[in-house]
């Protein structure tokens, strides 16, 4: 390591080897997840990883500037824990189309993960690609091309896949790792349905060579601050432009084939099963759903984060309604689902961490179909009002209405003019689905609710 005025930098003292997991999504999760888990793989000095930015160049810029190299500092009320994390090998803009294409040609490249969002797989309606959007379609004439640049996460995947095929690379493993259920069968539909668009072969082929993994991922990631990079260098002594602050909890589960390899990640905690679903069911409703709730009442309460929230007993008595009702759609043993939820109020009172609401609000028009609405559905269809479900959802459209945290969305816009319109509780519980209009009986109870929460 060097030294400066400021503190010691960060740089490696030995080369590493090529890459061999490539990853779209360069930001905090990702670094404090799949590339953590590679970090304490007994092999994961095999697997250097190469990962790319959604859109902006700067972190990419800083985290090179450091060889990859960044702190995870492990946040607990008792005390931080700081770790150099190494796996990540190589650190890219989204814009170095040249370096990602040569990665997705390279036979000894076996596996590439994702971290962008529920948003950022471009579906429509159906929950296939939506060519209908600007930017797909964009993507579509570049793929076609050939010579262009596709800027879509659906669309740069395709791009190295038929590259990869081109190159005669041979078979590789996809691994969604967002809060989507399905998440594997899901892009899998995707990247078909745009392939097949741009050129069949490549559909048939990306079928025949690609394996798709589902998994589930947990672990609470706050976004980093400045102050968090002055505790880095007061806490160690280095200064570090680019840490990850995280809390101790990981979780990681996985089913689907490897037909290149990959780490050992099971040796550093990862679960592999046959069935990802009730797992991933179990953390996205009672974890994520609560999380949604905690986000948009939480705020209209004029708390700033998840420890201040849940520590308003107006906020836990909404967590624990919302609770109640999702664990009804659990296949999950009671006493696990209770030893889970006690497990989270632990992990959410953690003052050590900063976990803000306005970050977890974000893109709520895509989360909030998939963690509330199917339990929402499943209560009314019994004849039930579910008042846990119906306050996430009313707490998202005050929330909207008020320019608040449900504001940063994917589809801002709209949300905008729903909120602005004449009647803005049915245009925006449109946006969530357009179905939800038909149960009046619910549209009144969350006009009430609404009013209720202080619109």
């Amino acid at each position: 390591m060097s030294t400066t005025a400021q503190g010691h930098a960060l740089e490696r003292n030995r080369p590493v080897g090529p890459v061999r997991h490539v990853h779209l999504g360069l930001g905090s999760f990702f670094r404090a997840h799949q590339a953590w888990y590679t970090d304490n793989a007994p092999d994961g000095a095999e697997w250097p990883i190469a990962a790319f930015s959604g859109r902006s160049a700067a972190l990419a810029e800083r985290l090179t500037t450091q060889d990859g190299l960044y702190t995870l500092v492990t946040q607990r009320p008792e005390g931080n824990t700081y770790d150099v994390v190494g796996s990540l090998a190589r650190a890219h803009a989204a814009s170095d189309v040249e370096a990602w294409l040569a990665y997705f040609a390279d036979p000894g490249v076996g596996v590439v993960t994702t971290t962008v969002t529920e948003a950022g797989y471009c579906r429509g309606a159906d929950g296939g690609i939506d060519t209908e959007r600007d930017d797909v379609a964009a993507d579509l004439m570049a793929l076609r091309s050939g010579d262009g640049r596709p800027t879509t996460a659906p669309g740069r995947l395709v791009a190295g896949l038929a590259h990869r095929r081109d190159a005669g690379a041979g078979p590789i493993a996809v691994v969604p790792c967002d809060n989507l259920p399905e998440n594997g069968p899901v892009l899998r539909g995707v990247l078909l349905g745009l392939a097949d668009a741009v050129d069949p072969p490549l559909a048939a082929w990306i079928e025949a060579e690609v394996s798709f993994v589902s998994t589930m991922v947990d672990r609470i990631t706050p976004e980093t601050t400045e102050s968090d990079v002055d505790g880095v260098l007061a806490g160690t002594g280095v200064a570090d432009v680019a840490p990850v602050v995280t809390e101790p909890f990981s979780e990681w589960v996985l089913a689907g084939e490897f037909p290149a390899g990959r780490p050992d990640w099971a040796a550093a905690g990862a679960l592999f099963v046959d069935d990802v679903a009730p797992h991933e069911t179990r953390k996205l409703w009672m974890l994520n759903g609560a999380h949604s709730t905690i986000a948009y009442v939480g705020s209209l309460r004029g708390h700033g984060n998840v420890a201040e929230a849940i520590a308003d007993p107006q906020v836990r008595d909404a967590v624990d309604a919302w609770w109640s009702e999702a664990r009804q759609g659990l296949d999950v043993a009671a006493e696990v689902v209770d030893e889970y939820c006690a497990a989270l109020v632990e992990r959410f009172a953690n003052t050590a961490i900063d976990h803000r609401l306005a970050q977890i609000g974000t893109d709520g028009s895509q989360k909030l179909p998939v963690r509330v609405l199917p339990t929402l559905r499943r209560e009314r269809a019994a004849g039930n009002m579910p008042h846990g479900a119906v306050t996430a959802g009313a707490a998202w459209v005050a929330s909207c209405v008020r320019g608040g945290v449900a504001c940063r969305d994917a589809r801002a816009d709209e949300i905008r003019d729903a909120a602005a319109g004449k009647n803005p509780v049915r245009d925006l519980l449109t946006i969530l689905d357009p179905a939800l209009l038909d149960d009046g009986p619910l549209v009144t109870s969350v006009v009430r609710r609404v009013e209720e929460l202080g619109l």
